[in-house]
């Protein structure tokens, strides 16, 4: 499992209802897929992953992910797909057949773009170069690899299955296996980690050349052996000092902070999470995956569906869980609460393109915003000042009342 995909909806409430507009244009779309096994279920890890039987149930699984996409068909007639991310879980327990066959069935029930990003999320135990030479023969062109530390005891506090040679290695032979575009995912704040040990993680990674970084904070979430057993962190000027000096580090090797915790190498972002923090489109399957879909008569759906994967492989189960079409109270949270985590924020013209509400409707929150030094003004963006980026809840709460 790596931090790379997440995407949830989050409620919002106490906006004045505005008119909602008909949708000009469709926002891009992608799809998200996720394979919900790992080999070891990590103590931080909140990700709908389970431990792996000693069999998987490849075939039963791609058969049911292709009939989970069936249904979602009559949403996205006639558009195409911009990028797909396989998530998990460890996708990359999968073999290269079954996720072909996946890939091949995607292709005949929805057009790809011709210069579609897919990428594949792996962890360092389990690579194997003919396998990953595979994989790109498939046409997935972008790896997302788990690395969490390079250093022995703190992978062991996390529970990573992988030592730090093994996660070098797994860079290379990404590289040998003809990945160009290929991230690392990499955490701080870890268990008894000083400013040395995290700079010292950051500069291996660096010298690996990925073309990108996911970088960000470890954190204690509900449901999580650390949650219920909490390992000692760093103090807080610590991990101050960490994040300071780790995005200087950074961005003196030319990797340029995009998001909150994404750091990319020039024209290296990653579109698929870019298009969640765009407000684009996405259909989601997979055991618990969730979805995002725009209709031109300007109804915005979310979806889940069904957690447990012996429940999502169930012919008696339904494959959705649920949904929820996003109100107009809903909507400018929804919105900016994805659109204000990039660093440039977003053009204010997004706005109403992608929700169907006017601009004006922001208005009342926007002023106090930028008069609280946490919005940047500048009418044709909606973008964080440096103090909205450090305090983001705060920013997002300004457009509560």
């Amino acid at each position: 499992m790596t931090h790379e995909s997440s995407a949830s909806p989050l409620i919002f409430g106490g906006a004045a209802q505005s008119p909602r507009a008909a949708l000009p244009v469709l926002p891009p779309l992608a799809l998200y897929i996720h394979i919900p096994w790992c080999v070891r279920k990590c103590p931080y890890c909140d990700f709908n992953s389970h431990t792996a039987s000693p069999v998987l149930p490849e075939e039963e699984y791609v058969d049911a992910l292709l009939a989970d996409l069936d249904q979602d068909l009559h949403a996205v007639y006639g558009r195409e797909l911009s990028s797909i991310f396989f998530g998990g879980g460890t996708p990359s327990l999968f073999s290269a057949a079954a996720l072909g066959r996946l890939l091949k069935g995607v292709e005949q029930r929805i057009a790809f773009a011709s210069d579609i990003e897919i990428t594949l999320e792996a962890n360092p135990g389990t690579f194997e170069q003919d396998k990953f030479v595979a994989y790109r023969a498939l046409g997935i062109n972008r790896l997302s690899i788990g690395i969490q530390s390079f250093q022995e005891e703190k992978l062991k506090a996390l529970g990573r299955i992988h030592n730090g040679d093994e996660a070098v290695r797994a860079a290379g032979m990404a590289r040998q296996a003809g990945f160009d575009n290929f991230n690392l995912d990499l955490m701080h704040g870890l268990p008894d980690q000083s400013l040395d040990d995290a700079l010292n993680d950051l500069r291996t990674a660096i010298a690996l050349k990925p073309t990108h970084l996911s970088w960000y904070q470890l954190t204690l979430e509900p449901n999580t052996v650390f949650w219920n057993q909490p390992p000692v962190l760093p103090e807080d000027d610590t991990l101050w000092d960490i994040q300071e000096a780790g995005q200087a580090l950074l961005a003196e090797h030319g990797y340029a902070q995009y998001e909150v915790s994404a750091y990319a190498q020039p024209g290296k972002p990653a579109r698929h999470n870019l298009n969640y923090w765009s407000f684009g489109d996405f259909i989601g399957i997979g055991a618990g995956a969730h979805g995002k879909l725009s209709h031109p008569d300007g109804r915005i759906v979310r979806t889940w569906k069904t957690r447990l994967p012996k429940d999502y492989l169930n012919p008696a189960k339904s494959f959705r869980a649920g949904e929820k079409a996003l109100s107009n109270d809903e909507l400018p949270f929804d919105f900016l609460m994805n659109a204000l985590r990039l660093t440039a924020g977003v053009e204010s013209r997004l706005y109403p393109e992608r929700t169907g509400l006017p601009l004006e409707s922001l208005a009342e929150g926007r002023r106090e915003a930028e008069q609280s030094g946490l919005l940047q003004v500048e009418p044709s963006r909606l973008a964080a000042t440096e103090r909205g980026q450090l305090f983001l809840n705060d920013l997002l709460q300004t457009f509560l009342s």
